[in-house]
């Protein structure tokens, strides 16, 4: 069962709608015309409801097929990244400084491409529910939709994902059952020391030499402190501190991201992490204080949904070219917070070699939108089968 052959057919269409969005992109939850656009579409289509301002500027298309069943959800996110664009295309970023570097804008049309399918066609018995979100980039959409009662509202039983991913070939697609995400906290840590001349050290407590003393001291908390065969990423990637050549600061702050796929990592990595940068600041006679702020959780795929993904995923694009098994990646998702509320399953479809996500130069790969309509559109009637 390959590449639905309307959808296919339509592709030159769903083409025009992406980069139609990919030229308009907006950020976080600020989604005016990328919210209208989806709804207008939706209305089109002639979907049974739709409702807007879930999660402040989500859009929620409900399409009831040929009888009772249960109710499930397919999720794309709309929103873009603050990124010049570099990619040189016609259809390149209207926007300055704002920029579609994550694929958002094909993973809407992707489901906007289903939906007008699955309301042509009807071909399944229940509700299939479209949830197109804001802020994901940071602004935990995922979270904001889920509070604002998006699941009771729809009586939505099962939730279902899916995200590009470059260097993934064109064709393919990626899944596994457990953490295919990691969660993510964020790290400040601020060190309060003595300024002085820097021509005179031995007057002071040097910030920049404590916070380059803590940078080298954490990175061996996952190598020394984190089972081998669990996962954990602790990156430092600021350091602000100082403003003339010959004034040791009296302060320094440095910020840093934690990942982790499991909750025993998480928590061990928080209280090393302070342990390790008090204890360094201790001894070369500065205050350290540190700040983490809890991020996405983890992404966890359910079993049993995860297994009906692959198994679709295999229909539309053959067994071979299916990887049930994947690696996890280290980057971090607010889809964990649908799957924590509903059972579900996460997947990625390839974008083929193209610049990685959040780079200025990458671009959506418009030959993976037949093939990722037509994925949702067997989901939804493999999962809610007519009879």
């Amino acid at each position: 069962m390959p590449v639905i052959n309307r959808i296919a057919d339509a592709a030159d269409e769903l083409t025009q709608w992406r980069r139609h969005l990919h030229e308009t992109p907006e950020l976080m939850y600020d989604l005016p015309e990328t919210s209208a656009f989806v709804a207008e579409r939706l209305r089109e289509f002639g979907c049974d409801e739709v409702v807007t301002g879930i999660g402040r500027t989500g859009v929620v298309g409900v399409i009831k097929g040929q009888g009772d069943g249960r109710t499930i959800a397919l999720r794309a996110d709309m929103d873009a990244l603050p990124i010049l664009e570099r990619t040189g295309a016609d259809y390149a970023s209207k926007n300055p400084g704002k920029m579609h570097a994550c694929g958002h804008d094909g993973h809407t049309t992707m489901l906007l491409g289903a939906a007008r399918h699955l309301v042509e066609t009807r071909a399944f018995s229940g509700t299939a529910i479209m949830v197109f979100q804001p802020a994901e980039e940071g602004g935990a959409g995922g979270l904001a939709m889920v509070k604002d009662g998006l699941m009771e509202r729809f009586a939505i039983e099962e939730v279902y994902g899916m995200h590009n991913l470059p260097g993934l070939p064109l064709g393919r697609f990626a899944m596994r059952d457990g953490p295919i995400m990691a969660a993510a906290d964020h790290v400040e840590i601020t060190i309060e020391g003595r300024g002085a001349h820097a021509a005179k050290p031995n007057e002071g407590v040097d910030v920049v030499l404590t916070g380059a003393s803590v940078v080298t001291a954490l990175q061996q908390v996952v190598a020394r402190n984190v089972d081998p065969l669990s996962s954990g990423v602790l990156s430092i990637s600021m350091f602000h501190a100082g403003e003339a050549d010959n004034v040791l600061p009296h302060s320094a702050k440095l910020i840093g991201t934690m990942r982790s796929l499991s909750p025993t990592v998480r928590e061990q990595l928080r209280a090393r992490v302070k342990q390790v940068a008090e204890g360094v600041g201790a001894a070369f006679g500065a205050t350290v204080t540190v700040e983490i702020e809890e991020g996405y959780p983890a992404t966890r795929n359910h079993s049993a949904q995860t297994a009906v993904a692959q198994e679709v995923a295999e229909d539309v694009a053959g067994a071979a070219q299916v990887d049930g098994d994947a690696p996890p990646l280290m980057a971090a998702e607010d889809f964990a917070y649908m799957l924590e509320a509903r059972p579900g399953a996460y997947i990625f479809i390839g974008n083929g070699e193209s610049a990685g996500l959040h780079h200025p130069a990458y671009d959506f790969n418009d030959a993976a939108l037949p093939l990722g309509a037509s994925y949702w559109v067997r989901l939804v009637e493999r999962a809610l089968p007519l009879g």
